[in-house]
């Protein structure tokens, strides 16, 4: 387990700042409770400070994962943000989207959110910015990016869709097999 590069950081922090912005300062200035990001195999994990100063002292290839897997690097170095990252994006989420209870199946197996299903969803998102789906009562639910602004859903039709699915709970079951491998 290592630090990120000055590079990996920005591509890391870059993809954060879409979905929660200028919030990104309190995942990182936490003075009781200070927290890092650590790069693990191609695995970059959100860990206590003190725990990863602990890690330290175990072997490379014995450290299979530690704190929470906030994504992981491409091959052609990009970072995908998963799904376990949704606890941290959902508290500090800029835009968001609420689904009406018949909008939560089609969203967690794998669909994208149309307007038919949205219930109510923040005044000010842009086009093409990362926003948190919850169902009406308040859980969170996954994430996605909006594919017009919340002025041009308001035109849409039904079928519309609205933001396109990056990550849901669901994935939990549906990827098991290879969502920490």
């Amino acid at each position: 387990m290592r630090q990120l590069t000055e590079e990996e950081t920005k591509v890391v922090f870059e993809k954060l700042a879409n979905y929660i912005g200028r919030n990104i300062v309190y995942l990182i200035d936490n003075k009781e409770n200070p927290h890092v990001f650590r790069l693990q195999k191609d695995r970059v994990y959100y860990v206590s400070e003190k725990i990863a100063n602990l890690a330290i002292s175990v072997q490379r290839s014995n450290l299979m994962s530690l704190g929470t897997c906030f994504g992981k690097f491409t091959k052609s170095g990009k970072f995908r943000l998963h799904i376990t990252a949704l606890d941290h994006l959902a508290q500090h989420a800029r835009y968001k989207i609420w689904i009406k209870p018949n909008g939560e199946m089609p969203f967690l197996y794998g669909n994208h959110v149309l307007k038919a299903h949205v219930g109510k969803m923040s005044d000010d998102i842009p086009e093409h910015a990362g926003c948190v789906v919850y169902s009406m009562n308040d859980n969170p639910l996954g994430f996605g990016i909006s594919s017009k602004s919340t002025v041009e859903t308001k035109n849409l039709d039904p079928t519309g869709i609205v933001a396109f699915r990056q990550a849901d709970i669901g994935e939990y079951l549906r990827d098991e097999d290879t969502l920490f491998t």
